[in-house]
């Protein structure tokens, strides 16, 4: 959707105001003086008084003007020529201003700097996932097409066993369910960057949920698991299960969600008793598309999924160090209240 256009019309300059009002409060006193002169007619010429009073207020009047300009019209005719550089793609342009003049522009510059730094990262985010889901769909569907055109040339001087048949058609089919799976894992990125509707879920009621979906998965409790989280449901479905999943993948039998809370916050440990997480991909599991498991079907978005969702959702993730095996995630939300 393109940006709204303001409509081109001649509009003053802040700077023009400002000094067509100080001009205007500067004429008053000349106006009076002009008046008394003209009432009491004591002479044709004006006396010294009169003349250095004038000058003081032209002095004072043009202070005024000098710091009006340094305070306002400068460091906003900067933010503006800010704006311009950025717009072009000049990334050295997010930097504070020399001078801010007033504590107003001050808050304006730092809310442009924060979201001309969000605007510039969504930017190269975008960029660098465009390339990564290209070169994650270029693979499957460069197999099948393969697979495809060698089925298609099968002729009958030299055709093709059962078994390669059987082989090029377990490829295909292989190939499919990834692509899939991607398309997926992409439908659910999307959902997780897409504000929902605010909701609630009790830890209690995630824990059915996953028992119902992983019945290989051993998925139990601990801590105070009536507390509700800030969470719909279906945000809710997504990141546990991208949890349990991962733990499922990485051979886990058990999952616990152990629970903590204050008045405010809710931390959820998951803890599972999997292969664990070494030390060097720690740094590297929740980036997209990074996966330790590609040639089994692993799609490496699932942790970035759930960051995502709970991102948007006023949560946060992040990957603890665990002693013995398994892998242990912590996240916080906004508890809503102390019992479901």
């Amino acid at each position: 959707m393109p940006a709204p256009k303001v409509r081109s019309k001649w509009r003053p300059n802040l700077a023009l105001i400002v000094y067509a009002v100080l001009l205007t409060v500067m004429t008053l006193p000349i106006l009076i003086v002009i008046w008394f002169r003209t009432v009491e007619a004591r002479s044709n010429g004006m006396a010294p008084m009169e003349i250095g009073a004038l000058v003081v207020v032209l002095m004072l009047t043009l202070t005024v003007a000098y710091v009006l300009t340094r305070t306002i019209t400068g460091p906003i005719e900067a933010l503006i020529a800010r704006a311009d550089e950025i717009a072009r793609g000049g990334k050295a342009a997010i930097r504070p201003l020399e001078s801010h003049g007033t504590r107003e522009i001050a808050v304006l510059s730092q809310s442009f700097l924060d979201l001309a730094g969000k605007l510039v990262d969504r930017t190269e985010y975008v960029r660098s996932f465009a390339a990564h889901v290209s070169h994650e769909l270029k693979s499957p569907l460069t197999a099948i097409r393969g697979a495809a055109e060698l089925l298609r040339d099968d002729d009958g001087e030299r055709q093709m066993t059962k078994a390669q048949r059987l082989h090029f058609l377990d490829n295909i089919v292989a190939d499919a369910v990834r692509l899939d799976a991607l398309l997926q894992r992409l439908r659910e990125l999307a959902q997780a960057e897409t504000p929902m509707a605010q909701g609630q879920i009790s830890v209690a009621d995630i824990i059915s949920l996953l028992r119902g979906r992983f019945p290989a998965l051993s998925i139990s409790g601990a801590g105070d698991a009536a507390i509700s989280i800030a969470l719909p449901q279906e945000a809710a479905g997504i990141v546990f299960a991208n949890l349990a999943e991962n733990a499922l993948q990485h051979g886990a039998t058990m999952l616990e969600l152990a629970v903590s809370a204050d008045a405010r916050t809710a931390v959820i440990l998951v803890r599972d008793d999997g292969s664990g997480i070494s030390e060097a991909n720690g740094e590297r599991v929740f980036q997209p598309f990074f996966s330790t498991r590609r040639e089994q079907g692993g799609t490496g978005m699932g942790l970035g999924i759930v960051r995502a969702m709970l991102s948007s959702h006023g949560g946060t993730v992040r990957l603890l160090q665990t002693a013995g095996g398994g892998a242990e995630f912590e996240i916080t939300l906004p508890a809503q209240s102390a019992r479901g």
